[in-house]
């Protein structure tokens, strides 16, 4: 066995009090009492996590559900399960009831954190979860809870000291679930070394962070995407993080941006365009200091990028990571971006482009993006058909369609699962998306195949529009605008106007619930 303790919370959290980072404030909360925590605080609370768990009987590799808000007892918790070798489980905050039954059960969770404001809607399930012995309640504004539930903030401060429990790299250290975009989520299972390699690939060669930086990212904790952004890239360098722990609005997201003016802002595509809208409808103007934005979830429309460089004089790297990748693999780099395109492989990952047959495609052809690198996960949770059809020896399928231009840039397509043919050709849903977002009336669209009188399939889109449209044919002027940006057999014989589109939490458009 390795001497080594390569326990991910030896680097990212105990390493900083050693150094000028120590007494540096980690997390800002931006709601309410606008707590803080620093660096020293966090390795401190986190070591009493271990006598935590002793005390209710949770031992090293039991599961530990984390249905938190953004909030700084996340920090606490996540690191303080990884030093008591207890693994966290990661819970999106959005979720049904019922989903939250699968989830709990299908981790058998032995212990569940859950901030107070979340508890109706989870509690309904737990008294008969056959594998919860313990919930604790973060946030509880009346002291000791009544009833069988815990009070983390009363628990956790009669604990003591405990040493970190030595691991290796390869060993687990939490889980996420994926999104869940056309079906149950997966537990995606993932290694103590993946948070490291993630922060020293894209977090160090690609987002460039360094410890003068703050970081707001408005994808939450729980989200792949979110994790790096305000947890394992800010705690690799001693960086502070802004938290937010109710939902990002552009106006809400604009005020923090101005109040705490952060270097570094992590958005997704739909909130780049819904507050690029918001500033030009005479709204607050974007005053704070960035040196980077970064875009993932899914890929941006290049004349969203285009508008919030315009504004804000800061490019959006455009990335594109995964769940069971941990974080972005594929991105635009600073000073080399190329709106339109999702770049080229993050130094650290190899990537492919295969055709159904698994033959790598040639330049200008459109192939299903492969990935090699290693922040791979050790699999998906008992769904071993799954794991084996996504991870192949060291490439994992990601489900998207890419083409790479002569440059070698690689151009989204869209989801293996949304891609289709018009006469015999492919058509990328994103493609004709862009064109009808490029319209100034245009706020979304997402594009979907149907079938015509012949049975025939065309492209059908469902559009947001920015505002009630005056012109009462706008599916006519939407569709000649298409017509004229990408070619007349690429256009929607369809278009509906609708109030939003179905997406999942982390903001990706579901697609498959558009299909008639």
């Amino acid at each position: 066995m390795n001497d080594l303790n390569e326990n991910a919370a030896c680097y990212f959290v105990d390493r900083h009090l050693v150094t000028a980072n120590a007494d540096r404030v980690a997390y800002i909360e931006h709601d309410g009492r606008q707590r803080q925590i620093t660096y020293r605080e966090i390795s401190e609370q986190s070591s009493k996590m271990a006598d935590l768990y002793a005390r209710h009987g949770i031992r090293r590799e039991d599961r530990a559900a984390l249905l938190l808000l953004d909030v700084i007892e996340f920090p606490v918790i996540f690191w303080g399960s990884l030093k008591a070798g207890v693994v966290p489980v990661a819970l999106n905050t959005l979720l049904a009831t019922d989903v939250y039954d699968v989830i709990l059960k299908d981790s058998r969770a032995k212990c569940l954190f859950v901030s107070e404001a979340l508890l109706p809607v989870v509690e309904p399930v737990l008294a008969a979860n056959p594998f919860l012995e313990v919930v604790f309640v973060v946030g509880s504004e009346n002291g000791e809870r009544s009833g069988d539930h815990q009070d983390f903030a009363l628990q956790i401060k009669t604990c003591q000291w405990q040493q970190l429990v030595k691991v290796v790299g390869d060993e687990v250290a939490f889980w996420l679930y994926s999104s869940g975009s056309t079906g149950q989520p997966k537990g995606v299972r993932h290694v103590h070394g993946s948070l490291k390699y993630t922060a020293d690939t894209y977090g160090t060669k690609v987002l460039g962070i360094q410890p003068t930086d703050t970081v707001y990212s408005a994808a939450k904790f729980f989200f792949a995407y979110g994790l790096g952004n305000a947890l394992s890239f800010p705690m690799s360098v001693g960086a502070t993080t802004v938290l937010l722990s109710g939902r990002p609005t552009p106006a809400g997201v604009v005020e923090i941006l101005n109040r705490h003016r952060p270097t570094i802002f992590c958005g997704v595509p739909t909130l780049y365009a819904a507050m690029i809208a918001h500033v030009e409808a005479g709204n607050s103007a974007v005053e704070a200091p960035l040196r980077r934005c970064i875009s993932a979830g899914e890929a941006l429309p290049s004349d969203i990028g285009l508008k919030w460089e315009q504004i804000t004089q800061c490019e959006i790297l455009d990335g594109v990571g995964s769940t069971e990748m941990l974080h972005i693999f594929l991105s635009n780099s600073p000073g080399n971006v190329t709106y339109g395109t999702s770049g080229t492989a993050v130094p650290g990952y190899e990537l492919r482009l295969v055709d159904e047959q698994g033959v790598e495609v040639g330049a200008n052809e459109i192939g299903e993006l492969l990935v090699k690198g290693d922040s791979s996960p050790l699999d998906y949770w008992n769904q071993r058909d799954k794991s084996k059809t996504t991870f192949e020896g060291q490439w994992t399928r990601t489900g998207d369609k890419y083409e790479r231009r002569e440059d070698g840039l690689l151009v989204y397509c869209g989801r293996t699962d949304d891609m289709f043919k018009v006469s015999g050709i492919w058509v990328a849903p994103f493609e004709v998306e862009q064109a009808l977002i490029s319209h100034s009336l245009v706020l979304e669209a997402a594009v979907v195949p149907a079938r015509d009188d012949d049975g025939l399939e065309k492209p059908k889109a469902y559009v947001v529009l920015k505002n009630a449209a005056g012109d009462k044919d706008v599916a006519a002027l939407l569709k000649e605008h298409v017509k004229e940006r990408i070619g007349k057999w690429k256009y929607p014989r369809w278009i509906e106007i609708v109030e939003d589109l179905p997406k999942t939490a982390t903001g990706k458009i579901q697609r498959f619930k558009l299909r008639g």
